[in-house]
């Protein structure tokens, strides 16, 4: 199967594109609803845990589960997601997944153990599947003027930003008045909502020329993903053991696998021929770079707050929400800022103002440590937000319009993935710096075991700090707030660094690109 030519911002065609009309942005406003929903269920979860952990108590491994399937469910079944979408129907697909989500998110609220909990979480993320790439793709067909796709897009990212950034105070709001598994009924007027205006506004688009859905690509896909995400986050717990190793390179090796049989498809699950573009290329590993720094410092950030700042829960989900509303501006900007400069510029000079962030997150220390630090996490997100619209803008039209669900799978399942890893990563190697850095400077005569704990995370150095008399307590709770506080700092200016990286490479290869161009 040949690809269509790539898409460039910068030619100009023969036809104006049309102009989206108030159907189209009422129906966008339909589209960014699921994905809000799908935000917020990510961290809802975390807060009703204690009231979960009561009711049904579950054993600790039950408990980790109720937390990673969801995410596990997700990131296995998008690109098999985006592909159905293709051949079936965006549309459909995505209003399947919907009653889905509304049917699973009221069984999990009544569930009565906790196996029946985690499995209607995997229902859950499965379900979820399907809204990314199914609304995604739908945007790439309604809106086809290039800056009202973008600003469409950036209304799309904005749905995320806000459910992260309203989820832990709407969960909040309904444990205080309701039982547990109200965080979970809130999703179902959302989606019952999209299922009567989803047929009445939204069109529907597929292949007329699909073929059928490959199973064994299928196989070797979820094979590859599941294995990936679950040895990247067990890594970030466990360090770098030999079973984990062993297991990456497990899916790693069925991943190999699974590109080579999409090279011998006519309708492959994942168009590889897409990755022959140099902005296409550019794009994925850019968003991947992105996810892996962001989500890797961003576990830092969350404990720093709490455990060396001592906010208490509230103040410090507070403190993160001028960073998810510098990401909700940043996107909506994005289409007035393409304006005025190249979308390659926007990707170029986006990753530079996003590195400024985080090189400020990795000065935060001292009396303005706070200022300092929620200053950093904005200028990151300003930067960052336009460099993500511009990014999935790229992904979509890179691909034939046919193809866009497949092309839309790809940019989430990047993200999946290089979160993951940057939780792996920046994880294991903040802690090692930590745990090397207080090993140091713990006070002499710390019991062994008090030691231990307190080297396993910042929390267990709080807790056993309280728990020590007097000035050894005080003591051994500075050098753990120091420790962490270099971790904190050596991993953003990792971060920094890496974006740089990405900066000038990406400026590079598309400045090559460009000079490979025809004059006509």
């Amino acid at each position: 199967m040949t690809s269509a030519p790539p898409h460039s911002p910068s030619l100009s065609t023969t036809e104006t594109p049309r102009k989206a009309s108030v159907r189209d942005w009422v129906g966008l406003a339909v589209i960014a609803l699921p994905c809000l929903v799908y935000s917020m269920d990510m961290t809802v979860l975390n807060l009703a845990l204690p009231a979960i952990s009561a009711d049904l108590a579950p054993s600790s491994s039950q408990l980790l589960w109720m937390i990673d399937i969801y995410g596990f469910g997700v990131a296995g079944f998008l690109i098999t997601m985006g592909t159905l979408g293709d051949r079936i129907g965006r549309r459909k697909l995505l209003m399947i997944g919907a009653a889905a989500f509304a049917i699973a998110s009221a069984i999990a609220a009544f569930s009565t153990s906790a196996a029946m909990l985690i499995a209607m979480r995997a229902l859950l993320g499965v379900a979820g599947a399907t809204l990314a790439p199914s609304t995604l793709s739908l945007i790439r067909n309604i809106f086809h003027d290039e800056h009202e796709r973008q600003f469409a897009i950036g209304i799309w990212i904005a749905a995320f930003s806000m459910g992260a950034a309203v989820g832990p105070l709407v969960g909040g709001v309904l444990l205080q008045f309701f039982w547990w598994g109200s965080v979970f009924l809130a999703a179902i007027p959302v989606m019952a909502l999209l299922l009567v205006l989803g047929p009445r506004l939204l069109p529907e688009y597929r292949d007329p020329e699909a073929g059928k859905l490959d199973l064994a690509s299928v196989a070797l896909s979820l094979v590859s993903v599941l294995s990936l995400v679950y040895a990247f986050k067990q890594m970030a717990e466990q360090g770098f053991e030999a079973g984990l190793i062993a297991l990456a390179v497990l899916g790693a090796g069925v991943g190999w696998l699974f590109v080579r049989r999409q090279r011998g498809l006519a309708y492959p699950l994942l168009d590889m021929t897409l990755f022959s573009q140099p902005a296409f290329g550019v794009a994925v590993a850019v968003y991947g770079l992105a996810g892996l720094t962001m989500f890797g410092v961003y576990i830092f950030i969350t404990q720093y707050l709490q455990g060396v700042l001592g906010l208490s829960a509230l103040n410090a989900g507070l403190a993160t929400v001028p960073w998810a509303l510098g990401f909700m501006g940043g996107s909506l900007f994005t289409g007035r800022l393409t304006r005025w400069m190249p979308p390659t510029s926007v990707l170029v000079w986006g990753c530079a103002l996003a590195a400024l962030g985080f090189a400020l997150i990795a000065v935060a220390h001292g009396t303005w440590a706070l200022g300092v630090m929620v200053a950093g996490m904005v200028v990151m997100s300003l930067g960052m937000a336009p460099v993500i619209t511009v990014i999935n803008e790229i992904i979509i039209t890179s691909a034939p319009p046919e193809r866009a669900g497949s092309a839309s799978a790809l940019s989430e399942t990047s993200g999946e993935f290089s979160g993951a890893l940057g939780v792996a990563i920046f994880g294991s190697l903040g802690m090692a710096f930590y745990r090397h850095s207080l090993a140091e400077a713990a006070p002499a005569g710390l019991p062994e075991a008090t030691l231990q704990v307190s080297l396993s995370t910042l929390g267990g150095a709080v807790s056993a700090a309280h728990a020590l008399p007097g000035p050894m307590g005080d003591a051994l709770l500075t050098a753990a707030r120091q420790s962490f506080s270099h971790a904190l700092q050596l991993t953003a200016a990792i971060g920094a660094v890496l974006l740089v990286v990405a900066s000038v490479v990406s400026a590079r290869v598309i400045k090559r690109a460009a000079s490979r161009v025809p004059a006509d």
